[in-house]
């Protein structure tokens, strides 16, 4: 997998340059898909050339993984963000729902993210490198974050972890594909807060 030197960045692109090209490959990969977007166009739609399109981003594939981390940085490690110590110290209760609330907010409230996801989801049979960063990305941010507190949350003293995490992400990411990727709130419509109240009881009150 092709990774995006950051120092060749800053010495040869304006900030402003870089991102009209992360703009401009988003734009397109959205709107043509991976297969049929080319750097070219990219370029096109950035209003750069294409000279300055290759002087940071190898190929497409380094384009698309770097629009897979700026993604993720921004979208989920507000989830999980540095300045929330504070909060990590209130009941479990409390923090997980902050957690599930903020995971969820990103699927409800930013069609771009959804967009994306499903451009990753159809593409992953052909370009299993794209699903295989963009998952790597989550486990790096928010996984990672939330597999901590559960490893060291002393009121809960949990026997897997890892597994636990996992669970509770997975209810959050299919609560998200199934209600506003796949239009189940059109017909089996589900409030959050009974996903949410459930699985945290289920953790929370389950060591109980």
């Amino acid at each position: 997998m092709r990774q995006v030197n950051p120092g060749r960045m800053d010495r040869q692109l304006s900030p402003e340059k870089t991102e009209a090209i992360l703009t401009g490959g988003m734009q397109e990969f959205l709107t043509r898909g991976y297969a049929a977007t080319s750097m070219d166009r990219v370029a096109s739609a950035a209003k750069v050339s294409k000279a300055t399109v290759y002087s940071h981003f190898q190929d497409k594939e380094s384009l698309f993984i770097a629009l897979i981390e700026r993604l993720v940085k921004q979208k989920f490690q507000s989830v999980f963000g540095e300045a929330d110590e504070q909060m990590l110290q209130r009941p479990p209760q409390e923090v997980l729902r902050s957690f599930a609330h903020r995971a969820l907010d990103i699927g409800s409230s930013e069609p771009q993210f959804l967009n994306f996801m499903r451009l990753i989801i159809g593409e992953s049979g052909r370009f299993p490198q794209l699903a295989r960063a963009f998952v790597s990305n989550i486990e790096q941010t928010a996984f990672s974050k939330l597999c901590h507190y559960f490893t060291h949350c002393p009121q809960l003293s949990l026997a897997d972890p890892e597994a636990t995490a996992r669970i509770f992400v997975g209810a959050m990411v299919h609560f998200m594909i199934v209600q506003e990727m796949l239009h189940g709130k059109d017909i089996m419509p589900m409030q959050r807060d009974r996903i949410i109240d459930s699985l945290v009881d289920l953790i929370v009150e389950g060591r109980r």
